[in-house]
């Protein structure tokens, strides 16, 4: 019998897979509640693994049968952090680049990043205008992932996307400007609508609640979202729970250009 353990080119991969899937599970829930959830349950199976080495049958009993629906369990407590590891795969690989249905069905891409064009345009524009009063502003603009759930907690406009429309809804005085505006494509779906706000701890304390909103909204969705501090007037864009902080007029056009054509 051989006393050698015979190490494979593949278990040099799985080690390398498992640490990569561990590393980013970490990056995504530290500095969040859920981190502190996964302490809890690690420090409680240590604790069920001590009272089964001291034999201690009744509460050994008791979490056992915790653990024996823990798979039930984590998926309740984690389901928007499973949701956004998920999203984070799709998006951060960008897997719809292999899988890309509209390449194999050859839509029209000139037309499309025309549109972007425009949009771009109509936004960095308001928003450069809105800045500069000093005007709070929200923008979510959906990609590939869809924002009904979003749009139905906001006032339904499904209008052509303008610069002027834009400023008379977030104008401080109007009924509509407490919440987001959700565009898709070149068209204003919804207005005041209510965003998820991140968890996060380790944010800046300087971020407000249109920021963590917006960055609420990256990591469950694959939407670019546009911020406008109404303290400072200056403009941040977030996607994927990234967030890009104080542009400058070009910067900010520059930086939303480049995020729609990061597909």
């Amino acid at each position: 019998m051989s006393l050698f353990i015979t190490i494979r080119l593949l278990d040099f991969i799985d080690i390398l897979l498992v640490s990569i899937l561990l590393y980013k599970l970490f990056k995504l829930i530290r500095g969040t509640i859920a981190f502190n959830i996964s302490m809890g349950i690690f420090t409680v199976y240590l604790l069920w693994l001590l009272v089964k080495a001291l034999k201690m049958e009744l509460i050994s009993t008791i979490l056992g049968q915790l653990f024996g629906v823990g798979v039930i369990a984590l998926i309740i407590v984690f389901q928007q952090e499973i949701r956004r590891f998920l999203i984070m795969l799709g998006s951060q690989y960008k897997l719809h680049r292999w899988i890309n249905f509209e390449k194999i069905l050859n839509f029209d891409k000139e037309q499309e990043k025309a549109e972007h064009s425009e949009v771009v345009e109509i936004i960095v524009s308001a928003c450069k205008e809105m800045g500069a009063t000093r005007t709070g502003v929200l923008i979510a603009i959906q990609r590939k992932a869809n924002l009904n759930e979003y749009v139905e907690t906001g006032e339904l406009i499904q209008a052509k996307l303008s610069k002027e429309l834009l400023k008379t809804i977030f104008f401080k005085n109007s009924p509509l400007h407490d919440g987001a505006v959700i565009i898709h494509k070149n068209t204003i779906v919804s207005a005041r609508c209510i965003l998820p706000v991140t968890d996060q701890r380790t944010l800046s304390p300087d971020l407000g609640l249109r920021h963590r909103a917006a960055i609420g909204m990256s990591e469950m969705t694959d939407a670019i979202i546009v911020v406008v501090s109404e303290e400072n007037g200056s403009i941040s864009i977030v996607r994927d729970g990234q967030i890009f902080r104080r542009l400058n007029s070009e910067d900010f056009s520059k930086q939303l250009y480049k995020q729609f054509e990061e597909e």
